[in-house]
């Protein structure tokens, strides 16, 4: 089975322009993505995807591989599937891995990839337990359940299941919550065909895109991991991992 990964990789962003290109400990954080994904024995090719010149040209500086992409993608996954339509590329699986996570967590993506030695498998994805009520309450937070058979029923910025007749400081005592891993993992066709999707519903309403293949009938594999993710979202979380380095 071959596995490529695709790390996209923006320079607009809100709350953090530029930020592929950040330095961290004096390389460009879409480097330590590309060096860390390209270690992973399971990995069988890597490709950053973005749409602006000045990352395209960074990763080609340090030798990496990219490909300009569309400005009008609205996802990650997105960017992934045009660059699997446009790539010479025999993989079986493909593999969306964060671009604002400089430490990859490799056991991470070797437990994605292993899903897919399941021929009913069509997307992977991840799982945590939560262990804080802040983490538990707040929206930013996505949340999953799934099925006895480890399928995804569905992911919320909402605490599920709700546990009644318990004073919120008390639910993490009686139920187990996972938090979703933003990771994914696609066998080729399937990604082919969920890029081609309209919007759905219940996608518009949490602002998550897994429900619109959940609306959808595909089936959303759920693996629970141990591994913390460090993700760069803001200025000031760069500043914390600089000082940690």
């Amino acid at each position: 089975m071959k596995v490529l990964a695709v790390i996209p990789a923006r320079y607009a962003s809100i709350r953090f322009p530029g930020k592929p290109l950040a330095l961290i400990a004096g390389r460009p954080m879409i480097q330590w993505v590309w060096e860390g994904v390209s270690r992973i024995s399971v990995i069988s090719d890597a490709v950053v995807a973005t749409d602006d010149t000045r990352i395209f040209d960074t990763v080609l500086g340090f030798g990496g591989r990219a490909m300009m992409t569309a400005s009008t993608h609205r996802s990650g996954t997105d960017r992934c599937g045009e660059v699997l339509d446009r790539m010479d590329s025999d993989a079986d699986v493909i593999v969306n891995v964060q671009g604002d996570e400089p430490r990859v967590e490799h056991t991470q993506i070797e437990l994605l990839a292993s899903c897919f030695d399941d021929p009913s498998v069509q997307i992977a994805t991840l799982k945590k337990e939560i262990t804080s009520a802040d983490d538990l309450f707040s929206p930013n937070v996505v949340k999953v359940v799934d099925d006895l058979k480890g399928n995804a029923i569905y992911f919320s910025r909402n605490p599920i299941p709700f546990v009644r007749g318990k004073a919120d400081d008390e639910w993490l005592q009686h139920h187990k919550f996972y938090k979703h891993i933003g990771i994914y993992a696609f066998r080729r066709e399937v990604l082919q065909q969920v890029v081609r999707l309209p919007q759905s519903q219940l996608e518009t309403c949490e602002s998550l895109e897994q429900l619109r293949w959940i609306e959808n009938g595909y089936r959303i594999a759920v693996r629970e991991t141990d591994a913390e993710n460090i993700g760069v979202d803001t200025p000031e979380d760069l500043a914390k991992l600089q000082m940690e380095q």
